[in-house]
């Protein structure tokens, strides 16, 4: 039977739902789920600054008095998903041990700092004389969110929600059950203590939960999947909620002919190596044909001592020893210590190749030539682009937002890591004093549209 954390502060069975529900079926049940969280989202919507940063406070205490019980958990996820034969790279995203725990707790102390996101005025105009309009953040709502192995993710993307007043359905790998029970469980358990509306979250388990939950348009305001291509656009297909985020992490590096070929081995290296299991590593290298004979041979040998696999264009396999490389090798994200290298004539077709093959994820440039680097910046189609840097800057906490719900590669509301301010929205506020339209049709009044700096206030 699944289990469900959400209100009462504690996991439990879905049969020890309210009796009334009991008997309705499944996808009512969940919806009974969804009609609770989308209640408290309302609540906690209006939720102070103070409040809220109080229950993240109250959070990290917790996970800390909770260190062993979640350790332990997180044993169980591994011993099991070793037996399971999980491939290595997931392993690692699964580990959780205490220096994760003493990660995110640093995480929430730097979200604690930030700014709150709602309630900010992004605009404020004069109509008229006494008739003032107000554009202001506020929280989306409740958003859904899948997301991989990562034990860390469900702390991040619950605190995120918390701060910027969103309530939200969690679901997680079903490698990480034990660990994501007892996290959920400490989470839900603290911001009720800190007076955070009951049942603003709940832990998903199941395939089924998925498949019920793309169905809750009614209650959930936007889905973020965290995931493969294919099933990143399964959710898309299947669902008429909107949907943020990104499939594929196909990150590139691009070393041009006036790189710098100490710096290029390094920062190429580290975006390949430093984490191979994460969406924003480097999987394939572009690199100036003038420079290869110089560059790669270097390269290779940095890379032999991380054992990755190189995976070359004819003319990579001309210069160093490596796995011939299919059409295929463009179009992979491996996650793993393999690298696909490919020998271009300059610039454009480096530019070219990313825009063909890339995912919008992250890519880098490595060049001494400001005007490449801009031209580069400007031309590449991607959330995010680098000069002379590792893409595994590509990162909401790195960038400051203190922790991130994922990537997103789309072109609206929110681009790149998404933190805290891709998670708000906004609305219009507008206060008058007894304005009628009819008066402005009929030209006794008449619009000033009087810009004027002022924040929202009653």
């Amino acid at each position: 039977m699944n289990k469900v954390v959400g209100w009462e502060s504690s996991v439990f069975h879905k049969d020890k739902l309210d009796g009334n529900i009991l008997g309705r079926g499944y996808d009512r049940i969940m919806n009974e789920l969804a009609y609770r969280v989308k209640e408290a989202s309302i609540k906690l919507a209006g939720a102070g600054t103070e409040q809220k940063n109080k229950a993240l406070a109250q959070i990290a205490q917790s996970l800390k008095n909770s260190k062993e019980e979640i350790i332990k958990a997180n044993r169980e996820d591994l011993l099991r998903s070793e037996k399971e034969n999980l491939p290595l790279p997931l392993l690692k995203r699964l580990k959780f041990d205490e220096s994760k725990i003493e990660d995110v707790v640093d995480g929430i102390f730097s979200l604690i700092n930030l700014e709150d996101p709602v309630g900010k005025t992004l605009l404020s105009t004069e109509l008229d004389d006494g008739l003032e309009l107000y554009k202001v953040t506020c929280p989306i709502g409740v958003i859904g969110v899948i997301f991989e192995s990562r034990p860390d993710a469900l702390v991040q993307i619950s605190t995120l929600c918390l701060k910027s007043g969103n309530g939200v359905l969690l679901k997680g790998g079903s490698e990480a059950r034990e660990t994501n029970r007892v996290l959920a469980g400490v989470i839900v358990r603290a911001t009720e203590e800190a007076g955070i509306p009951p049942n603003w979250a709940a832990l998903l388990e199941t395939r089924s939960d998925v498949s019920a939950m793309l169905k809750m348009d009614k209650y959930i305001d936007l889905i973020i999947p965290r995931g493969s291509n294919d099933f990143v656009r399964y959710i898309m297909d299947n669902s008429r909620i909107p949907v943020m985020g990104h499939a594929d992490g196909i990150c590139h590096c691009y070393v041009d002919e006036d790189a710098d070929i100490d710096m290029a081995v390094k920062i190429v290296v580290d975006s390949k190596t430093q984490y191979v299991a994460v969406c924003n590593a480097a999987e394939t290298l572009l690199v100036h044909e003038k420079t290869a004979p110089d560059f790669l041979p270097e390269l290779k040998k940095a890379l032999e001592s991380k054992r990755v696999e190189l995976i070359g264009c004819p003319k990579t396999c001309a210069v160093i020893p490596a796995t011939p490389a299919s059409e295929e090798d463009w179009k992979t994200e491996y996650l793993d210590y393999k690298l696909s290298v490919k020998m271009v004539s300059g610039l454009d077709e480096a530019i070219d190749h990313i825009n063909t093959y890339g995912s919008g994820h992250t890519d880098i440039i490595l060049t001494g030539d400001k005007k490449k680097a801009a031209q580069f910046m400007d031309y590449v189609d991607s959330g995010n682009v680098f000069w002379n840097c590792s893409t595994r800057f590509s990162d909401g906490f790195r960038y400051g937002f203190g922790a991130e719900v994922g990537i997103s590669t789309g072109k609206i509301h929110s681009r790149g890591p998404v933190g805290l301010e891709g998670l708000v929205i906004y609305k219009y506020k507008l206060i008058g004093n007894g304005h009628i339209v009819g008066d402005y049709s009929n030209r006794s009044r008449n619009f000033s549209h009087k810009k004027i700096n002022r924040d929202f206030s009653l």
